[in-house]
């Protein structure tokens, strides 16, 4: 692995992604780089600067009812509603306001809702919040499971994407590929970094990373 990157937002200086280059294999793909957004995740100062910058973009355009996080949205998440509330975001919900809640994941992956959470998703306009998106297969999933549970996903949000939409919902985001011009992303069985005979670094997912060897 080589130094980690310091990528500015063109938009919003105050908001810094850290790209570390390697070969990184993630649960749904390999990729070229590991977008560590540990502190902006983590750190009230940089999660409050995101939370702003994503608010900005969906303030006047989406009706928000419940921010669903993940990948450890939690800090922003939180900030993002306070700043859509002050905004005056439109809610459907009866109290006016915006929860914020945390998905739950079974050992087989797949997304569940226990029953107290349920008022919070069933006919609410969801926005799905997450650090990251590379193959876009954990917000189809996502979608597809809160749409069970009879959610309407109203919007996308991400620090970072790689693709502009999923399931013909927009994906709202801080950086994009046009912020890392060379930022690939393979598919396990046709990684092109594998067929090169570089040797994967570590093993990724929205926590962190851990080295090889």
């Amino acid at each position: 692995m080589q130094d980690v990157i310091h990528i500015k937002s063109k938009e919003h200086p105050d908001v810094v992604l850290k790209a570390i280059p390697g070969h990184f294999v993630t649960p749904n793909s390999h990729v070229n780089y590991f977008l560590d957004m540990t502190t902006l995740k983590s750190r009230l100062s940089e999660a409050s600067a995101a939370a702003k910058a994503l608010s900005e973009q969906i303030a006047v355009t989406t009706i928000v009812d419940t921010i669903v996080c993940i990948d450890g949205c939690e800090i922003i998440g939180a900030l993002l509603a306070e700043n859509l509330t002050r905004a005056g975001t439109y809610s459907m919900n009866a109290h006016q306001t915006i929860y914020v809640v945390t998905p739950e994941y079974v050992n087989s992956g797949q997304l569940v809702v226990r029953e107290n959470m349920i008022p919070m998703i069933k006919n609410k306009n969801i926005l799905l919040l997450l650090a990251s998106a590379t193959t876009g297969q954990s917000i189809v999933r996502a979608i597809r499971a809160l749409s069970y549970y009879g959610a309407k996903i109203s919007g996308i949000s991400a620090v970072f994407s790689a693709a502009n939409s999923s399931m013909g919902i927009p994906i709202k985001s801080l950086f994009s590929i046009a912020d890392i011009p060379d930022y690939k992303t393979y598919d396990p069985e046709g990684c092109s970094l594998c067929k090169d005979g570089k040797k994967i670094d570590a093993f990724a997912n929205g926590f962190g990373y851990s080295k090889i060897g």
